[in-house]
């Protein structure tokens, strides 16, 4: 690996097992968070329960995510990364467990909910890409990120037709003992994305993370600086937004096309185009990126988002629809993340970059709590799903205009140790 590619202090090797590490686990945590809307229809009529039940479990776990994301960032900042990603993988297991054992919603929501929940704070992609960024030079953090966030899609291009054939052939259940298979290949690695945590907070670490300071502030002062910077407040606020449309559309379109007559394989497959071209979309934003605005990016992957999902439920709900939809929603999936990430970095420096992205995720999941419970409340008063996407649309186009206006100046303390 050349120079400009590993960061100062990191071995290739410790390098390559941070990337090869975060990509793994990004490719099965997320994938099987995914996949979660193809169990709608099959665990509903099994335990005898609500859609608004099964989807304020996935409200739940998305909001125990965006609420535990700033603790578990804070703690990997300042002692590693590791720790964190073996726990939350054997937790991963753990909450799918308990909800095979589940006989009514409650069980649910603990297993599916809350464990798992807590488990994506861990594996997800907060923890990765900030692994990922400290490993590589500033030259190559942008395409590095992107191409982090493309495993996680690649995850759902796996999770979702194993889930749906296990489902078809053998139940539910099984599909579950599916997605633990999956959780016995996040445990390795998990270990290895944590293999450059000594170098990122020992003496070692005369890198770019340490020049740019940062490293003795407390989290009140972290967050009063993060408060205070008008920017990254306006790009939290749009990150609500993301969360919302995203997971109303993972959550929500098995269901949508099962009301519209179609083949419940055809959610499955559209989840898996999702994935597969969400590969693509991290990789073409990320090297994006590092040569355009990071912040005009982000605005119109939120505009048009809202432009497409408007042409979809527009259109009748067919298979070439549906397909050439999730194409396209695919290549704006994910792609945020590393410019979110990348954005965070640029403001405010490496140093207490998890526990800055992940306030910033906070906002997204509190957007898929409203856009997963939300939609599936909206469903069982309408029995459709017309108002849940408008506002999905409206808030959307909003967002994305506040978010092109961003500031992306970095911070006082940035530009002082950092001079243009």
């Amino acid at each position: 690996m050349s120079e400009i590619t590993r960061a100062p202090g990191y071995t290739s090797a410790q390098t390559i097992s941070v990337l090869t590490g975060a990509s793994l686990m990004l490719t099965m945590s997320m994938g099987m968070r995914q996949s979660f809307g193809l169990f709608v229809g099959p665990v509903t009529q099994d335990l005898g329960i609500s859609v608004a039940d099964f989807t304020l479990a996935i409200a739940i776990q998305n909001f125990t995510w965006g609420l535990t994301q700033p603790l578990i960032g804070a703690f990997a900042d300042r002692f590693g990364c590791r720790a964190m990603t073996i726990l939350g993988s054997l937790l991963y297991a753990a909450g799918l467990g308990v909800t095979m054992l589940a006989e009514g919603p409650i069980a649910l929501w603990i297993g599916l909910g809350f464990m798992v929940g807590l488990a994506l704070a861990c594996t997800g992609l907060s923890l990765a890409l900030a692994a990922s960024a400290r490993s590589v030079s500033a030259a190559k953090r942008s395409v590095t990120l992107g191409t982090i966030s493309a495993a996680g899609s690649i995850g759902t291009f796996i999770a979702a037709p194993l889930a749906q054939g296990l489902m078809a052939s053998d139940g539910w259940l099984m599909a579950m003992v599916g997605f633990l298979g999956m959780c016995v290949v996040m445990i390795p690695a998990a270990f290895f994305t944590g293999a450059g945590d000594k170098v990122a907070l020992g003496a070692a670490d005369v890198s770019e993370a340490s020049s740019e300071s940062g490293a003795g502030m407390s989290v009140k002062e972290v967050l009063t600086e993060a408060w205070q910077h008008k920017g990254y407040v306006t790009m939290s606020v749009a990150y609500f937004v993301c969360g919302l449309q995203l997971i109303f559309i993972a959550a929500h379109l098995p269901v949508y096309l099962e009301i519209c007559g179609q083949s419940p394989t055809l959610g499955a497959q559209a989840l898996a185009v999702i994935g597969g071209f969400n590969a693509v979309g991290c990789y073409i934003l990320g090297w994006m990126g590092g040569r355009y605005p990071k912040h005009i990016l982000l605005g119109s992957v939120y505009i048009l988002r809202s432009g497409f999902i408007v042409v979809y439920f527009l259109l009748p709900a067919t298979p070439t629809t549906t397909l050439v939809f999730a194409a396209v929603m695919g290549l704006l999936w994910l792609g945020v993340a590393p410019l979110v990430t990348g954005l965070v970095a640029q403001i405010f420096g490496l140093r207490n970059m998890a526990t800055l992205t992940g306030f910033s995720f906070f906002c997204h999941q509190t957007g898929s709590f409203v856009g997963a419970w939300g939609a599936g409340l909206l469903f069982g008063v309408f029995g459709n799903y017309d108002l849940a996407w408008q506002i999905g649309v409206l808030i959307g186009v909003s967002a994305g205009m506040a978010q092109l206006f961003m500031n992306d100046e970095p911070t006082p303390r940035m530009r002082r140790v950092v001079p243009a």
